[in-house]
């Protein structure tokens, strides 16, 4: 109940902003908005969400690991990287779809309270689920970006798209920030690889397993990899970029996502 208010607070401002930024967008001057007050005050609503974020992700000496805490802080993730990245491209029309579901994210730790307490853990553990967790969420951004990528070369060839999709910014633009998504995701998901098999006895509490969840997070790495390798040496863009970039997060969901949706959805445990 204590967070009730701010979470309230947090999902009008993204509401308004996103109701705002859509007629912006409608009218033809999303790009200006972007540039304004307007835009910069994005970052109220965000501060309020990373705050709600920290409340519910921290629990006395546990962290709270629920699906529907993911969920939220995947799509802060993505309001985040949206926002700060305006500074540097003309992405008003991403900001016209991801402000509605920022607006979600921050409502859905209040409508879905079920906690998912980790046993109280050290620091090792934290920070290794911490890392884990803004690893698969910039390959989420990537892949709903690698989505919209595939949206705007098909607007190249068929003009029956919504308006606000034919709004997007270039498709150059949007595979230059798609790749250095791809490039702070894959930082991070080394990191979470190599943790967990080096200090596995110190995270865990227990020796390093082999299992399907290391085997897929293994596969996803080092299909990002070659991605990333292919684009520097070969120079892969466009479709290909696409195709890697689905497939990479399709073996990251197998990974992590799919197990939780099992576990909590299905067998609600």
């Amino acid at each position: 109940m204590s967070n009730f208010v701010p979470t309230l607070l947090a999902f009008l401002a993204y509401s308004a902003l996103a109701v705002v930024f859509w007629r912006a967008q409608v009218a033809g001057n999303a790009e200006a908005l972007n540039r304004s007050a307007l835009g910069h005050a994005v970052g109220l609503p965000l501060a309020l969400h990373a705050w709600l974020l920290y409340e519910n992700l921290f629990i006395g000496s546990s962290l709270n690991l629920g699906l529907v805490y993911a969920l939220s802080l995947i799509l802060w993730l993505t309001m985040l990287v949206y926002w700060v990245a305006r500074f540097f491209y003309p992405l008003s029309s991403l900001l016209t779809l991801v402000l509605p579901l920022a607006a979600v994210g921050v409502a859905l730790p209040a409508l879905f309270p079920a906690l998912h307490l980790s046993e109280p853990s050290s620091w090792m553990f934290d920070a290794h689920v911490l890392v884990a967790m803004l690893a698969y969420s910039l390959f989420t951004i990537a892949a709903l970006h690698a989505g919209l990528m595939s949206l705007v070369e098909k607007r190249l060839h068929h003009a029956t798209l919504p308006r606000v999709l034919k709004n997007l910014p270039p498709l150059l633009t949007m595979e230059t920030l798609l790749f250095r998504i791809i490039s702070v995701g894959l930082v991070l998901l080394t990191l979470t690889l190599v943790s967990g098999v080096v200090f596995s006895e110190q995270i865990f509490g227990k020796p390093w397993q082999f299992n399907h969840k290391v085997l897929f997070g293994f596969i996803s790495w080092a299909v990002f990899g070659v991605l990333l390798l292919g684009h520097t040496f070969q120079g892969w863009r466009g479709r290909t970029a696409v195709r890697w970039t689905l497939s990479g997060f399709g073996f990251l969901i197998l990974a992590y996502l799919g197990t939780k949706f099992v576990l909590e959805v299905i067998l609600h445990r």
